[in-house]
């Protein structure tokens, strides 16, 4: 087959890799151009590779729809991409074009699903391969894997849980087409389960500490994809006049009579603080550009500002 990629991030670097192993002829990819000093990037690897590249944006281009159809596309795979794929071009390849979205569709269509999922206290998650027509992230179904969300998962570990299932279904799907494209079975999506996320996080990512501790370590969960830049940000409170990123919290199971945001025990293990119902134990903290043990910057007794504002920018 003729295959055009259009992907980003690791799970992208790993599709692009399995491209390079099949037999598949991989004829592009459509991806955001990086400076040569990025050698990891999917745009470096994949020039590295031999592959012709393309800024991603152009799948926006219609003029794109007719390079592709001289070159007799088979089939166009998009992971992790976020540009919306003109009508034209998607119409182009003889065995359609799909979307490995890192959610379990019709919910969490959208942005930053992973960070969301985890914010509103899911207890499990997936990824989908669906079909894709012109909106987005609609289409028939045709792979959904499902699996559990722990305590302790974060950002990070659960998008790398996505990326692991998400690429494995991808080889799945090229599997099948190979061997028969009429074997693929399609399931609409319900529309009416659908719910969609927005690319920005709650009340900018600030904590109130006047809510119960599993809403406020969902959040701080929802933003943690440290040692890497999240997509959210950090989840951050005021403590006096500093801002200050709250990177890793857990729940304690402790009620708590002080004021939200009051500083208790600290000790080398973190600082508790105060919420509307428990002690939550904060472990690492970000002030100014330096990241600190939570005992490095608290004190017992001092407070946070128990609902901090949203930041608003000034035009």
């Amino acid at each position: 087959m003729n295959i055009v990629l259009a992907a980003e991030e690791m799970a992208g670097l790993q599709v692009l890799k399995a491209l390079a192993r099949s037999p598949h002829r991989l004829l592009g990819v459509l991806t955001s151009e990086t400076p040569r000093t990025e050698s990891a990037s999917l745009w470096n690897v994949a020039q590295d590779m031999g592959y012709q590249t393309w800024p991603a944006k152009q799948v926006k281009d219609p003029e794109l729809a007719e390079s592709l159809r001289s070159a007799q596309v088979d089939l166009l795979l998009n992971v992790h991409s976020l540009y919306i794929i003109h009508q034209d071009v998607l119409a182009v390849p003889r065995l359609g074009a799909y979307n490995l979205h890192p959610a379990p569709l019709p919910r969490y269509a959208g942005l930053n699903s992973v960070s969301w999922a985890l914010y509103h206290g899911e207890k499990e998650h997936g990824v989908t391969i669906h079909k894709m027509e012109a909106g987005i992230d609609t289409g028939d179904i045709v792979f959904q894997e499902v699996f559990p969300i722990t305590d302790e998962d974060t950002g990070l570990t659960l998008s790398f849980k996505c990326t692991q299932t998400g690429v494995a279904l991808m080889l799945k799907l090229l599997h099948t087409i190979s061997s028969g494209p009429d074997s693929l079975q399609f399931q609409p999506q319900d529309l009416t389960r659908r719910t969609y996320c927005a690319a920005k996080p709650p009340n900018g990512g600030r904590i109130s500490w006047q809510e119960p501790a599993e809403n406020i370590v969902n959040l701080i969960r929802a933003c943690d994809y440290f040692p890497f830049r999240s997509p959210w940000g950090h989840a951050t409170a005021w403590l006096g006049t500093s801002d200050i990123g709250v990177i890793k919290a857990s729940r304690t199971g402790m009620h708590c009579d002080p004021a939200p945001g009051t500083v208790g025990q600290v000790s080398g293990s973190g600082a508790f603080v105060a919420s509307a119902d428990e002690w939550v134990l904060v472990k690492k903290l970000k002030k100014g550009n330096s990241y600190l043990a939570a005992a490095d910057v608290l004190a017992s007794g001092t407070r946070f500002d128990p609902f901090s504002q949203p930041i608003m920018s000034v035009i």
